[in-house]
């Protein structure tokens, strides 16, 4: 009972967050103004704390543009995770636009929609992502292309980093920079998740989304912890199985690491005013 009563309190009070942050988002997509990149960190921010979900930060956000993050995919909840530490933008399914909530949330982050198996459109949705890479956005792309269980990295897609090379001709510097990261899910209700735990925070896809999301709302308390990596300079020159090949390594290290206890402890707390400007592990 006590259970489904917090779960109805998060609902209460995350619809009434989002009534009144959606008008002010919906009129800067409308005006392009620059508080629509910002203004979804802070919703999301509401959102982690409320579904109780602590992300933990290690390493810094790349400060150079044009920045392309590339992160392992477990759940819906990474968007959740990632949107809370950083001013972002997804490379998204175009069939996420039909689903109930998420549909919504995703277009109002403008988030770039694509049409995998259709050949005819990849060059525009190619150029699209491009152009918002050297407009100075932050676009995130999940190269395996679908969700894993969390415990491991699928193989990485190489076709989907055609987006860094479209963005070069418009780069000031004639390199657009590609960041990997790790989201690794370790903990719950304080306790080290371990395997057996881990389905509880992933979202592999054969699981409905409705009952899914019910069950993390009756868990709560997630550990999340994010791993930045060291970034890869793409230019005209680079060959783009040979960083996506690297960009796999250090994203497969990092959750390794990260889920055995090998790497650094502590870290920033997603909720730190200064968080992407710090430099090294810090947590609280």
């Amino acid at each position: 009972m006590i259970n489904w009563l917090r779960v109805a309190l998060c609902v209460m009070l995350l619809i009434l967050v989002s009534l009144a942050l959606m008008p002010i988002q919906i009129i800067c997509l409308w005006l392009d103004l620059r508080p629509r990149r910002w203004l979804p960190r802070y919703w999301h921010r509401v959102a982690c704390l409320l579904l109780g979900i602590r992300v933990c930060v290690h390493g810094e956000l790349d400060h150079r543009r044009p920045l392309l993050l590339s992160a392992n995919h477990v759940s819906w909840k990474d968007i959740l995770v990632l949107s809370s530490v950083a001013d972002a933008v997804f490379v998204a399914k175009s069939d996420v636009k039909s689903w109930p909530i998420f549909g919504v949330l995703a277009r109002l982050q403008a988030s770039i929609f694509v049409e995998r198996g259709q050949k005819r459109t990849t060059g525009q949705q190619v150029n699209e992502i491009g152009r918002r890479l050297a407009d100075g956005e932050i676009v995130v792309l999940f190269p395996e292309g679908t969700t894993s269980d969390g415990n491991r990295l699928l193989d990485i897609k190489t076709s989907l980093f055609g987006a860094a090379a479209s963005a070069i001709p418009q780069s000031p510097t004639g390199v657009v920079h590609v960041q990997p990261l790790a989201i690794s899910y370790t903990g719950i209700h304080g306790m080290p998740m371990g395997r057996y735990y881990r389905p509880i925070a992933a979202w592999p896809g054969d699981i409905g989304l409705l009952p899914h999301l019910i069950g993390v709302l009756r868990e709560g308390a997630l550990d999340v912890d994010v791993d930045f990596g060291e970034a890869v300079d793409y230019d005209r020159q680079s060959n783009r199985k040979e960083v996506s090949r690297t960009i796999e390594q250090r994203i497969r290290k990092m959750l390794s690491d990260r889920l055995r206890g090998r790497a650094a402890t502590g870290g920033t707390s997603a909720t730190a005013p200064a968080l992407l400007s710090q430099k090294g592990p810090q947590r609280t």
